[in-house]
């Protein structure tokens, strides 16, 4: 029996091999994943360190609380624009999508394994999801940068294909152990799975939002405690009410991250910490839970199943799934390819085990097997495949440096990082030559390992990492200069923007991306709205510039039409809104 000081060092040797194996990933190209069930495995009672443990029930509770913290973080991190320009074919991936790989894998299951057909359709559902872990953990360390359409179809997929993968493993044990009430109580438990957790997820999202706002909390410490200990409740609350934790959990870090909330960054940082922490945990454990020897007696038919899960299941279910979505060819071969497996798939096997199915202990280590091939293969190609699909590019490198608010109140303003590429608006520009609102400061330069204090010469070259401080409002328009929108994003009609006096028309031109004639004589702005001591108004493509509330500024009011006159020469001054 092991001391609680034993526990506390072995925990933290396993914590620290694991960290060290993450670096040694990113050297080899495996997914830090696979490590991490390495360093378990090696750990475990056939391998160096001799630790046993075989308590699946404790497992499974484990592995649950660990996916939940990666879950919230990954749905933290989900923008509303990524769920709501990927919900219908992330939805139908992560419904039609999981049921139709996991009848085509549980079918070559039963012939390969020579099991009853349920049992072979019990492990295909027990693979059928694509894994949230997985999929966040490759997409953070491959070090590419692929289109946003197909990230998010990614995320959204795999955040919330959890659900139909229960339902169907709870379902099919049901009716293996002869409990299954009827259809009408197997349509009860979808309805629930997905309704219940998608109801108390959005919810408790919402009240954590309005929470978070509100308590005043005196330690700043404690917004994200409070962040995690409300995002466990919606977990919690739907795993009671018989709804689907999993889901949300995750739908609530959507709700509550794309919510304006005080100590933002704070908060997201002590999740993403949580994420990777969950990550290390569950796949230590779930490594300690294998026995080499038992894989290895399995090896060759779970290698034919991985094969048919790989590359006929997955890619003909997303080719069902996706086809009314318009998507690219190209990018139905990746996401066909990317229907990576991890932690989820392992919890799950640990169902049949508890329920005492039997068979459950070939299925959980044709289960493991499988994960291992995916992993390795899938993950480990992701790079090759989408480069070689032409997909994706190298991500930003990321910056050495960070500057940011952690508002503990309500503030209209913050700091933007913005990087640098070659086809940027900005890229080559100086400082001085570029009109940028009035509200908006450029704080800081990084190239390289180099900080440059701007100045008015200071040029903007591709690859520097430039932090801007702005009010929230003119953030859409700042990331179209430096991620090349093909259009501005929307203005409403009325809405006021402050400039400089002593721009000029043809910057105004540029920042708003405008190709009428430019001021041949190059004037400020100022001077020309306010000529000879009488104020006037400009009109500029769909803006009309009117003087400002101070000798220093000037507004431009968005219209749709009309000429400029003295009354909009009045209406035009005070602050922008």
């Amino acid at each position: 029996m092991f001391s609680i000081n034993s526990i506390v060092l072995f925990v933290g040797t396993l914590l620290l091999f694991g960290i060290a194996s993450s670096k040694f990933s990113a050297r080899i190209g495996m997914p830090v994943l696979v490590l991490f069930l390495g360093v378990g495995m090696l750990a475990g009672s056939e391998g160096l360190g001799g630790i046993a443990f075989e308590d699946y029930r404790l497992a499974n509770s484990i592995g649950s609380v660990a996916l939940a913290l990666i879950l919230f973080d990954g749905g933290l991190r989900t923008s509303l624009q990524s769920v709501r320009s990927t919900w219908g074919p992330a939805l139908s991936l992560s419904t039609v999508g999981v049921l139709l790989t996991s009848v085509l894998t549980g079918l070559a299951a039963a012939w390969v394994l020579d099991l009853p057909l349920l049992h072979g359709m019990l492990l295909g559902s027990i693979v059928g999801s694509t894994d949230a872990a997985a999929v966040f953990s490759i997409l953070r360390t491959s070090g590419l940068k692929l289109p946003e359409r197909l990230t998010a179809t990614l995320e959204v997929e795999s955040g919330s294909n959890d659900p139909m993968a229960i339902f169907l493993t709870v379902s099919l044990i049901e009716v293996i152990m002869g409990t299954a009430d009827s259809l009408a109580g197997i349509t009860l438990l979808f309805v629930l799975q997905f309704g219940v957790g998608a109801g108390v997820g959005i919810g408790i999202g919402y009240i954590a939002a309005w929470l978070v706002n509100r308590i005043n909390l005196d330690y700043p410490g404690l917004y994200p405690i409070l962040a995690l200990s409300l995002g466990l409740l919606s977990f919690g609350l739907a795993a009671v009410l018989g709804g689907s934790g999993f889901l949300a959990i995750y739908l609530a870090g959507i709700v509550l991250g794309n919510s304006t909330i005080v100590f933002r960054n704070g908060i997201f940082l002590f999740h993403d910490a949580g994420a990777w922490l969950g990550q290390i945990v569950l796949f230590i454990m779930l490594g300690l839970l294998s026995f080499p020897s038992r894989l290895l007696a399995v090896s060759a038919e779970g290698l034919m199943i991985a094969l048919v899960l790989i590359f006929v299941a997955r890619p003909l279910a997303v080719l069902i799934s996706v086809f009314p979505f318009r998507f690219r060819l190209r990018e139905m071969v990746f996401l066909g390819w990317v229907g990576l497996k991890g932690a989820v798939p392992i919890t799950l096997a640990t169902f049949p085990l508890l329920a005492g199915v039997e068979g459950s202990s070939l299925l959980f280590n044709v289960v493991f097997f499988v994960v291992l091939v995916s992993a390795i293969t899938q993950g480990w190609s992701l790079p090759l495949v989408a480069r070689w699909l032409k997909l994706g590019r190298t991500s930003d490198p990321l910056s050495p440096v960070t500057v940011e608010i952690n508002a503990l109140r309500h503030v209209d303003g913050e700091i933007v990082e913005y990087v640098v590429t070659p086809f940027s608006k900005v890229a080559g520009q100086a400082l001085r030559d570029m009109a940028l609102p009035y509200d908006v400061v450029v704080t800081l330069v990084v190239r390289g390992d180099n900080v440059i204090i701007p100045r008015g010469s200071t040029s903007l070259e591709p690859g520097d990492h430039v932090f801007i401080a702005m009010r929230t409002r003119f953030k859409p328009l700042l990331t179209c200069l430096f991620d090349s929108c093909p259009v501005v994003p929307p203005l409403t009609v009325g809405m006021r923007l402050d400039f400089h006096a002593d721009c000029t028309i043809e910057q105004l031109q540029w920042f708003f991306g405008l190709s009428e004639p430019a001021d041949p004589e190059r004037q400020p702005v100022g001077r020309l709205v306010a000529s000879e001591g009488r104020k006037t108004c400009l009109r500029l493509g769909p803006f009309i510039i009117t003087p400002g509330e101070q000798p220093d500024k000037v507004t431009l009011t968005y219209t749709d039409s009309g000429e400029c006159d003295q009354r909009q020469v009045e209406g035009g001054r005070g602050e922008s809104s």
